[in-house]
């Protein structure tokens, strides 16, 4: 009998013990299943590619989510589904990398804690008590894809993850996305933590303006230093140092998510954000953004739109100024001025370089008073009968309307000038 308990004893342990097993190596295969760094022969992509593109001028893409982002104007140059609303994958490490960057010290040392040492996905490796500096946990975040190294940038920059994902919101409705929505500062799939293509976009835009961001995203290896110790990382993003004016940005991949791609390119005067997400396979992901690059570069130019409109303007002032009349005013006529342009360049597509118009309307009857700054008309870009840009005209000084004094003087002088030709 006791040889019999003492059987099924064993034979408990040994089912819990295969449990415990089963569920460790379950665990493994979700964490590894969210890693970012699976490297794909970018020259057999690449060969593939221009075997492709010698058959077709259009661009077919596999993933579900595409854009391309012209910096200088702010304008999508190309884009399937980019407004629509999705999972973002550790892209998300982009806002957390702003965030970190606009409130804390980046020689703080900050000591790991339980709950970023467990955290799952991509992990930069660190363990409970660990020590390491603000600034190279951001390495740790923004090239290896830390999810650890997200929990431990939150928790001390926000005091707690949720605290952390109020200032990514905050950030967010400072910068205008209103469409983005964080919940963790990592991008792990979680209800409500979404944004779109076209937010991301602009996410890095003005990421890519900070400096130390810029210099991060754009380093390829590095050394960090973890308890001292140093210890080097290497960048997930492929396209660095493999593909002409890539200098970033981020990668990213969750079952909900997809394989997914912010990337910025730089040739001569052509500045783009490229963003992916949905791609079924890194290769795909890769040979998407490749693809959006190449159409950028062979489809779109830049040109000095601030220069066309102030041109413009001063034409359509020298024939028309003049006529613009103030009636009842200490003075007849105003001098205008035309808003300022947001930016001075412009990516247009090659074949609509000379479909650019101007339009100009004006009031060219006032009754003062005039007052500065009054608007009194716009200057309309239009290409292929879109509207661009719509900019307003501005008087430039002040008109006050005429009182009983100054009838008085005006009259008087019409007297003298009479007396004169007399």
């Amino acid at each position: 009998m006791n040889n019999r308990k003492i059987i099924y004893q064993i034979l408990i342990m040994f089912i819990i013990f295969f449990l415990m097993i089963s569920n460790s190596l379950q665990i493994k295969a979700v964490e590894s299943s969210l890693v970012e760094d699976e490297e794909v022969d970018l020259g057999d992509i690449q060969k593939e590619l221009i075997e492709a593109s010698a058959e077709t001028e259009e661009l077919n893409l596999d993933s579900r989510i595409a854009l391309i982002y012209d910096r200088a104007s702010g304008r999508i140059l190309y884009e399937k589904n980019g407004n629509k609303q999705t999972p973002m994958a550790s892209t998300t490490k982009i806002m957390t990398a702003i965030v970190v960057l606009e409130n804390a010290n980046l020689k703080d040392t900050v000591t790991i804690d339980s709950k970023a040492a467990g955290i799952g996905g991509s992990r930069l490796g660190l363990k409970k008590n660990d020590k390491i500096t603000v600034n190279d946990l951001l390495y740790g975040l923004m090239l290896r894809s830390g999810n650890d190294a997200a929990i431990a940038l939150a928790t001390y920059v926000g005091g707690s993850t949720e605290g952390f994902a109020e200032m990514m919101n905050n950030k967010a409705k400072e910068l205008g996305l209103t469409n983005s929505h964080f919940v963790v500062p990592h991008g792990l799939d979680n209800e409500g933590h979404y944004t779109t293509a076209y937010e991301l976009a602009k996410m890095a835009d003005y990421a890519l303006k900070i400096d130390k961001f810029k210099e991060i995203v754009s380093t390829k290896s590095t050394i960090i230093y973890i308890n001292g110790y140093s210890k080097t990382i290497n960048n997930t993003n492929q396209l660095l140092g493999s593909v002409a004016g890539v200098y970033g940005v981020k990668t990213g991949f969750t079952n909900g998510a997809g394989r997914c791609l912010v990337g910025s390119c730089k040739r001569d005067d052509l500045d783009i954000i490229t963003v992916i997400i949905g791609a079924n396979t890194t290769k795909q992901r890769t040979a998407d953004t490749i693809k959006l690059i190449q159409y950028a570069y062979k489809n779109f130019e830049v040109i000095n739109i601030k220069e066309i409109i102030n041109k413009k303007f001063e034409q359509w002032q020298a024939i028309n100024q003049g006529r613009i009349y103030v009636n009842k005013g200490i003075r007849n006529h105003v001098e205008l001025y035309l808003e300022e342009i947001k930016y001075e360049n412009m990516a247009v597509r090659k074949e609509d370089v000379d479909k650019i118009e101007i339009e100009v309307n004006c009031i060219f009857y006032l009754e003062a008073p005039v007052d500065k700054k009054q608007i009194i008309g716009n200057l309309k870009v239009n290409l292929n009968y879109e509207e661009m840009e719509n900019l307003d005209i501005y008087a430039n000084e002040e008109i006050r309307k005429k009182n009983i004094l100054d009838y008085m003087f005006e009259f008087m002088d019409i007297l003298i000038n009479e007396q004169k030709l007399l």
